[in-house]
């Protein structure tokens, strides 16, 4: 809405309109946000309709976003085709990496797809107990960090006890 208003201000030349004031700079419209993110919004504009659609439907993040604003159009169309078969959407490290590439040699699909399909931090599979819930197995002194290493032991205890009667 901030963009919106800087790029229309001042645009009515009709006689009953007359401008009132200087037009804003994005320092003087912030008001809330830092000029950097208003300026990071006005980035965004040079995302293609698709990209910028994904970022409105929450599928990419806003800083990533600003990162793949840097690709020239080809590439960004690239990386949309990408995205539609890895289903997979960069996260901030991917897009800062895709725009380092763009900006060097130049980017190209296999780039994309190559740093699209890494698997990513959050998406590793993981098993999470509540501590609360092991509490009642380990003596109160326990913390958390001894009931995990007790834990392990005692399945590394059950794996070779399992090893062994495979023999």
């Amino acid at each position: 809405m901030k963009m919106d208003a800087l790029s229309h201000q001042g645009k009515r030349t009709d006689l009953t309109s007359d401008q009132v004031g200087l037009k804003l700079s994005a320092e003087q419209v912030s008001n809330d946000d830092s000029a950097t993110q208003v300026k990071r919004y006005i980035r965004l504009t040079n995302l293609i309709k698709p990209l910028l659609d994904m970022v409105d439907e929450g599928k990419i993040a806003f800083t990533p976003a600003v990162e793949l604003s840097f690709l020239n159009d080809t590439e960004q169309a690239d990386l949309v085709e990408v995205i539609e078969v890895c289903e997979a959407t960069p996260n901030l490290s991917q897009a800062q990496r895709l725009k380092k590439i763009s900006q060097g040699d130049g980017l190209i699909p296999e780039d994309i797809a190559e740093i699209l399909n890494e698997q990513k931090a959050n998406q590793k599979e993981r098993i999470k107990i509540p501590t609360e819930k092991l509490r009642k197995y380990f003596p109160k002194r326990y913390t958390a960090a001894d009931m995990e290493k007790e834990i392990f032991a005692m399945l590394e205890k059950r794996y070779k006890e399992k090893q062994q009667g495979a023999r």
